[in-house]
């Protein structure tokens, strides 16, 4: 029997799942990545999945993983899982699933009906008004209530898609704590469901009993079960232990554990973290996340749909790289730093405001995006690299807002996610940031923070400092230019500061008249 010297991580994010396994320092041993369609719609703004394409998704995985022959079952020490957040799956009484999985790209939205009462009171409240309303239009189960009752009342479990694949894996309906982020009836700051009495139970139709059981990140959520065994090829009675969503594994998979390093992924969505003992709320009433590192917090900026808009670039404006890449071999992206590098700094005057979606501060509801300052100069590559460019200054916006919330100068910046790979969009946040950009060892940042909850989980190290001094590394450090620098503060500050208040009456004015976003 071989020794039991690897870890394994399971990363299931929106455009692909991902098997990998590391050694106890934190190496990549293996990896096998099956990519996803990420969502279908069958109505406008719906975007869905069938629960069980994940699961059949992550058998694909294994076995591919194990062909590769280079990790043997007997030889990982235990596994941990982390997701993207708030894809809700409604599972019947025989927990199968009634209905595809609604994923978080979703923009339903469940409409009141002129409440009376408290509710009526909550939702006209000066300050938590907007606040109420957005958790109860947001939420998937006031609109599964509403508009598929009959689905509803099936429903005996409404979980994440980490507590669906942890049931999978385990026959156990538990979830991480760290792994809840969503319009849920949760309790941010104590980190666990809500008390009886709490207002949330109050705005939303889910009920308690319909909910998992939550263990914090690093505690063990069971063992492989002998179904999952055969489907997967893991021993029976291999640990599962609990990690954290996948924006909170990047963050401790990044080393980003103390409140002046920040951690900026390029994501799907992009976010910026920072992890504090104390729990700060980026905006008044929008919750802390709970952090993968046990009992912690992260303070979170998040640009939704952020390096999603490098896919809707590349479906758009970038069938030449298409045809080449395939004529190569390789992603699309992979060409795209030629691009970046065809531009200066500043993209000649373009300038992009990254607000694709609506929110509820900043944007507000009436939030779009917008591309100033076109010329007849302006090319692709000057659209490619302003979309860059607008992700950099919106999460620069969001450090600056961390810094004033936490009272905590941040220091360090480490970047991960998908677009920590081009080495152009690395030296751009630099130079935008005015700081040097740290990129983690490993691409894998989100499953290597799953992998050191494994490992402090199973024992390998006695608590989460050490683990992470053993098995994080520092990658390529990208120093910012001061000529740059400054191009680049000069236009952060006197115009991207200044564009969503100067535009914001046009949006509202583009929405009141064709009623976009809705």
């Amino acid at each position: 029997m071989s020794q039991k010297s690897y870890l394994l991580a399971i990363d299931n994010g929106t455009q692909s799942v991902r098997v990998i396994v590391f050694d106890f320092q934190g190496k990549e041993v293996a990896k096998v990545k099956v990519d996803l369609e990420a969502y279908f719609s069958s109505e406008p703004g719906w975007a869905e999945q069938e629960a069980g394409y994940y699961w059949q998704s992550l058998q694909q995985a294994f076995r591919q993983l194990w062909q590769t022959g280079k990790v043997q079952p007997e030889q990982i020490a235990g596994v941990s899982l982390t997701t993207q957040r708030y894809t809700m799956i409604n599972l019947d009484k025989d927990k199968k699933p009634l209905r595809p999985a609604i994923i978080w790209m979703d923009q339903r939205r469940f409409e009141s009906d002129n409440e009376t009462g408290l509710l009526g009171m909550l939702e006209k409240a000066p300050v938590a008004g907007p606040i109420v309303k957005e958790l109860r239009s947001k939420s998937r189960d006031n609109w599964l209530s509403k508009h598929q009752p009959e689905i509803w009342e099936q429903t005996k479990h409404f979980v994440n898609l980490s507590g669906y694949l942890t049931y999978q894996l385990t026959g156990e309906l538990k979830d991480s704590a760290g792994s809840i982020v969503g319009y849920l009836p949760y309790d941010y700051k104590r980190q666990q469901w809500a008390k009886k009495y709490d207002i949330k139970w109050l705005l939303l139709s889910v009920k308690k009993q319909m909910l998992p059981e939550l263990v914090k990140p690093g505690d063990k959520l069971g063992e492989i079960s002998a179904v999952a065994s055969d489907l997967t090829g893991l021993p029976v009675g291999l640990p599962v232990i609990a990690a954290a969503s996948d924006k909170a594994c990047e963050v401790l998979g990044a080393g980003a554990i103390e409140p002046h390093v920040c951690s900026l992924s390029f994501g799907t969505t992009a976010t910026i973290n920072i992890t504090t003992p104390k729990y700060i709320e980026p905006n008044f009433l929008v919750p802390a996340y709970t952090a993968a590192l046990p009992d912690h917090y992260n303070t979170e900026v998040m640009v939704y749909r952020g390096f999603w808009m490098v896919s809707w670039f590349k479906e758009e404006f970038a069938h030449h790289e298409q045809r080449i890449a395939k004529e190569m071999g390789v992603e699309p992206e992979f060409l795209f730093d030629d691009l970046l590098n065809q531009v200066p700094a500043g993209s000649m005057g373009l300038m992009m405001q990254p607000y694709w979606s609506p929110g509820i501060k900043q944007p507000g509801p009436e939030g779009k995006g917008a591309l100033i300052g076109f010329g007849d100069v302006h090319k692709r590559a000057h659209v490619y690299r302003a979309i860059l460019e607008g992700l950099a200054y919106e999460l620069r916006w969001g450090k600056e807002k961390i810094e004033k919330r936490s009272r905590q100068k941040i220091t360090r910046l480490r970047v991960s996610g998908g677009g920590s790979q081009s080495d152009a969009a690395m030296q751009l946040t630099a130079d935008i940031f005015g700081m040097p950009a740290e990129r983690p060892h490993t691409f894998e940042a989100s499953g290597l923070g799953a992998a050191i909850n494994c490992a402090v989980g199973l024992g390998v190290y006695s608590d989460y400092a050490s683990a992470i001094a053993a098995m994080t590394h520092e990658g390529d450090v990208f120093v910012p230019d001061s000529e740059t620098v400054a191009l680049y503060d000069r236009l952060y500050k006197e115009v991207y500061l200044k564009m969503y208040q100067r535009m914001k009456p046009l949006y509202k004015s583009i929405r009141e008249i064709t009623g976009y976003p809705k």
